[in-house]
């Protein structure tokens, strides 16, 4: 269920309001060009400035419009044990087929409290799991190896979205347990394949989902050489998706570029700045998206 590209979804908003056509029109886009999962409410879909409501409306919408065509992973992690178990609990009623679960951030939890905090969530609500290790977001704390193994050991815990940058992270847990591995990171995606993973959960296919497939399904195929092709290819647009602003900042500015949804954040969230914006336009032109 948790192998290939699987599109981190940005939320759209307009004047403020989560703009739900567009959504549908994401979504649509998504299926049209064959991603093989969704996943909604993450650092890409802007979750910490989500209202409760608006985070559960994002989910049921995604759910409904998807259809069952593909998994939907939805982010439901939050940094308080409760309000992530209430999140899960929701995805789990409106159909969800899986929950990303961010490690909590801002209380900087021990190894322990990670642990505990997970398997909480894991025993309260029967919902497969993907831990999503970021430690860049949750002020320089994460997962070990050491808990990551022994949160393999409970049933619904399945994958981990690994987001540390550090491939020997990556081959410390597939050496030691058969939790699927998942890119948190495009241009990382083939790196961390080279030694386990099983594909990404991409910032860049909210653009070009079709193109990230085509290197995934290589990557699952056994295929690195051709893959290689495709990472050579994406890496630029990978690069400025993480590198010129914080995610989402520059992905929104591209779609925007690219009439695809409006550039709207949310605070403290704010625009691409117009140096960004040359260095991004110009990255689209050499992909071929822009003229």
């Amino acid at each position: 269920m948790f192998t290939g590209a699987m599109v981190a979804l940005i939320t759209p908003f307009q004047d403020g309001k989560v703009d739900f056509q567009t959504l549908d029109e994401l979504i649509d886009f998504q299926l049209e060009n064959g991603i093989d999962a969704i996943s909604p409410c993450g650092t890409t879909g802007e979750s910490p400035t989500l209202t409760h409501s608006e985070h559960k409306e994002v989910i049921e919408r995604v759910v409904k419009a998807v259809g069952g065509r593909v998994p939907v992973i939805a982010g439901t992690g939050s940094n308080s044990t409760a309000e992530a178990i209430e999140l899960t609990a929701f995805a789990k009623k409106v159909g969800a087929d899986a929950s990303l679960q961010v490690c909590p951030y801002y209380n900087k939890p021990t190894q322990e409290g990670f642990y505990q905090h997970f398997k909480m969530i894991a025993e309260e609500v029967d919902l497969p799991i993907v831990l999503y290790n970021i430690p860049g977001r949750c002020g320089g704390t994460g997962l070990t190896s050491e808990t990551v193994v022994r949160l393999a050991g409970i049933e619904n815990i399945v994958g981990i979205k690994e987001s540390t940058g550090r491939l020997d992270m990556v081959s410390e847990i597939v050496t030691r347990c058969d939790m699927t591995i998942i890119s948190g990171d495009d241009s990382l995606t083939l790196p961390i394949a080279s030694v386990g993973g099983k594909g990404v959960i991409s910032v860049v296919a909210n653009i070009v989902p079709a193109d990230v497939k085509a290197m995934t399904d290589l990557i699952l195929e056994g295929d690195f050489t051709s893959a290689l092709k495709w990472h050579k290819k994406l890496f630029a647009l990978c690069r400025d998706m993480l590198g010129l602003a914080t995610n989402p900042i520059p992905v929104k500015a591209a779609m925007s570029m690219l009439d695809m949804a409006p550039e709207e954040l949310r605070l403290p969230m704010t625009p691409l700045e117009e140096k960004g914006k040359v260095a991004l336009r110009q990255t689209l032109k050499d992909y071929g998206l822009l003229d």
